[in-house]
């Protein structure tokens, strides 16, 4: 009953001020469009930065979590650091809206990982290098189940081997990387692939299991 007495309060304050209204907006924009942060007027930059400053230090005080400089951090993402599953997020990187982040991860400077990605270290981890681009839906679990006939799978032990994506690759949307995987430095990996075996550095791969299509020149 409070909360809907506050949002109906915050939806008139909304009309009252159209500036207000304007800034909810934006911050909407901004949660799944990220990219626009950085190319933000400098009157939207002010309170654009401020806002980011007090939701990123509510994080790092809530969470095992360092987060870099000048980097855009949803507050519409899910991002679980408890001890012993530190995440660490380098400069100038973003991480939009509806995101679920579960450390352990280790994520380099200049990454973009987009909306509805889920990225989950199990135990051994996941390493992002440096300007990593991840497209919407994708996601990485760096863990597994055995599949004995002898139990039910969720009986079974957990393994994990941990995830190493190289510089400068990109994934693209509704992209899978099994545990144990790691993908060589400037590698493209296409739409819908799903990652089951190592990949070589500028390869290009596609397809479910993904397949060699070529290298990048």
């Amino acid at each position: 009953m409070v909360a809907s007495s506050l949002n109906l309060l915050r939806i008139k304050q909304m009309t009252h001020d159209p500036l207000l209204k304007y800034r909810e907006q934006h911050k909407h924009r901004l949660n799944y469009m990220p990219w626009l942060y950085w190319s933000l007027k400098p009157k939207h930059r002010e309170w654009a930065e401020a806002w980011q400053k007090e939701y990123q230090n509510y994080l790092m005080e809530m969470e095992t979590v360092e987060i870099g400089n000048n980097c855009f951090i949803s507050p519409l993402a899910h991002i679980f650091a408890e001890r012993g599953r530190k995440i660490t997020i380098g400069d100038n990187t973003f991480i939009a809206g509806d995101c679920t982040l579960h450390g352990p991860l280790e994520i380099g400077s200049e990454v973009a990982i987009n909306h509805h990605c889920i990225l989950d270290g199990g135990r051994a981890g996941i390493k992002l290098h440096d300007q990593v681009r991840i497209a919407a839906y994708s996601h990485l679990y760096a863990f597994d189940h055995g599949m004995d006939l002898d139990r039910p799978i969720y009986q079974q032990a957990v393994r994990s081997q941990g995830i190493e994506i190289g510089r400068d690759v990109w994934l693209g949307a509704h992209v899978g990387i099994k545990d144990g995987i790691k993908v060589g430095d400037h590698a493209v990996i296409g739409m819908n692939s799903m990652i089951t075996k190592d990949v070589e550095p500028h390869a290009i791969m596609a397809g479910n299991p993904a397949k060699l299509i070529r290298y990048r020149k």
